[in-house]
């Protein structure tokens, strides 16, 4: 029997676990290391570097290097969030034909699904080394807030990898499991979960092998990549200051700089001071400049006080959403190397009355819990373990005026069925189209469309007569179903909502393909 995986597919870094004697247990990569980085580079050689490889190059090749590319799969290239990303990365992005994001590289375009399967790709090589035998079968997390569309484009980069994804599992989800497996006491639990680029907070009730999911909210664009982007703008900043001369163009001195705020973010949470020292930054009449600066914890706490308390209107939501205070929560579990940060730290125990429980390794505990769940579905797990997700997003109908009825709320139980009734707008009317969207806008354009149907034949009357009731249902997988019923008729349409990651059926084969005839001549 092959083994089966779970992986954290970060923002920043990646991380492999899998049942080892009966217990979660992270696999090292084929370097030997608990965490990869979650980077690609595409060299102009046509060598595709993974990880700690692509990282250690990122200085003199960072147009070529890719990262953060999480916060660009299942996206549209002209959302808000994709433009202002641009404007801060180094490598480029265009607009695919179906208006999905793209990567291009030299010539090259690819899109973020086939980035992140060579890093999935990876840590499957790294399974496979370290079990000696094939891995085909995994469990993937992703943000608690993905929608489907984000949720399916990573299941296609698995498909890609050589993966079949058994079961996609929210983050916090995971390091919940992770953390209150061999729990004795029952108890709500606060899952606080900030990494790389990504922020989720979710809300579980634990009791006796039962993971009782209440409420979770999140944001895809508030995580360490930004606490970087603010050191790099204040290192800007301070430099133009002194010399008059502005690096925000060049790529490679932004590229230094950055590692640089990284690497001082990071010894800040364990000192009070961090030198910042970059010699031969730049170039002038006058001669060579450096950029030398000392980083207190004070002062990156002043510069990024803001990004932490961003997170707490969205714990507020979601306690709310929970009908819960802060001090009914009896544990707070920290996952994501940004919560190492002491300032994040301190207002996580103002917040809720309690200090954070430190147990769980941030970068490790993810995976571990995905580890659980795939030893829960293989059978390996001799725990009996239930596990009572929700969903992530509202889910409902586009009615008239661009208006949008919540059909699902965003939180219900898994497995969940919920039918409201609707009627025609217009006299005579013997169709109507069903338009499935998800979110949480009140206008319909602002939501993300699942797909559409139409129901037809239905009988012919004055307009607010015919009563047709839609029916959403959800399993415990998220795969959701949707049908219309006339009442007076029984004709019934019925829908099963496949979310899309931008790649078609036929595109992914030919990717697929791809990937195995360059995995054979690179073997």
């Amino acid at each position: 029997m092959n083994p089966l995986i779970g992986i954290d597919l970060g923002t920043t870094y990646s991380c492999l676990a899998g049942m080892i004697e009966g217990a979660a247990k992270v696999i090292p990569n084929l370097e030997g290391a608990a965490t990869t980085p979650s980077m690609v580079c595409l060299a102009s050689t046509g060598e595709t570097l993974v990880g700690n490889l692509a990282m250690r190059q990122s200085l003199t090749n960072p147009e070529r290097t890719l990262f953060a590319i999480k916060r660009l799969i299942g996206q549209k290239f002209g959302s808000a969030r994709v433009q202002e990303a641009r404007r801060h990365l180094p490598y480029a992005l265009v607009e695919a034909a179906n208006g999905d994001v793209q990567v291009k590289v030299g010539e090259r375009r690819i899109t973020p699904q086939e980035v992140s399967a060579l890093i999935l790709g990876y840590l499957k090589k790294s399974a496979e080394a370290y079990y000696g035998t094939a891995v085909r079968e995994a469990v993937v997390t992703v943000p608690a807030h993905f929608d489907d569309n984000q949720r399916q484009a990573t299941k296609d980069a698995a498909l890609i990898a050589g993966l079949d994804v058994l079961r996609v599992i929210n983050e916090p989800t995971a390091a919940s499991l992770a953390y209150g497996l061999h729990r004795k006491r029952a108890g709500k639990v606060a899952v606080f979960d900030m990494g790389g680029g990504t922020f989720d907070i979710t809300l579980l009730e634990i009791s006796e092998g039962v993971f009782h999911v209440l409420a979770t909210a999140g944001d895809s664009y508030l995580g360490g990549e930004d606490f970087d982007r603010r050191l790099v703008d204040w290192l800007l900043t301070e430099f133009k200051r002194e010399t008059r001369e502005d690096l925000s163009g060049d790529k490679y001195a932004l590229q230094r700089i950055k590692e640089a705020a990284e690497k001082a973010k990071r010894e800040l949470s364990f000192t009070q001071e961090s030198e910042i020292n970059l010699p031969f930054i730049a170039s002038a009449s006058v001669g060579s400049r450096h950029l030398r600066r000392t980083l207190t914890r004070p002062l990156l706490e002043e510069l990024t006080r803001d990004l932490v308390e961003k997170a707490f209107p969205l714990v507020e939501g979601a306690l709310a959403e929970a009908g819960l205070r802060p001090g009914e929560i009896e544990d707070i579990i920290l996952v994501g190397g940004q919560t190492r940060m002491p300032l994040l730290r301190r207002q996580v125990a103002d917040f809720f009355g309690r200090a954070p429980n430190d147990h769980l390794n941030p970068d490790e505990g993810v995976a571990l819990g995905a580890a659980i769940q795939a030893g829960i579905l293989s059978g390996e797990m001799s725990e009996i373990v239930l596990l009572l997700d929700v969903t992530s997003l509202s889910l409902g109908i586009e009615i008239e005026q661009d208006g949008f009825e919540r059909i699902i709320e965003k939180n219900a139980t898994l497995p969940v069925r919920k039918t409201k009734p609707f009627t025609t707008v217009e006299d005579g009317q013997r169709r109507v189209r069903i338009h499935v969207l998800q979110g949480e806008s009140g206008k319909a354009s602002e939501n993300t469309s699942l797909g559409m149907f139409d129901l037809v034949g239905i009988s012919a009357a004055s307009a607010g007569i015919p009563q047709i009731d839609v029916t959403f249902e959800i399993d415990v997988n998220g795969m959701v179903r949707v049908s219309a019923r006339d009442t007076v008729s029984g004709r019934e349409q019925k829908m099963v909502v496949e979310p899309s990651s931008g790649l078609s059926r036929s595109q992914k084969n030919e990717i697929m393909k791809q990937a195995s005839a360059e995995g054979a001549k690179n073997g």
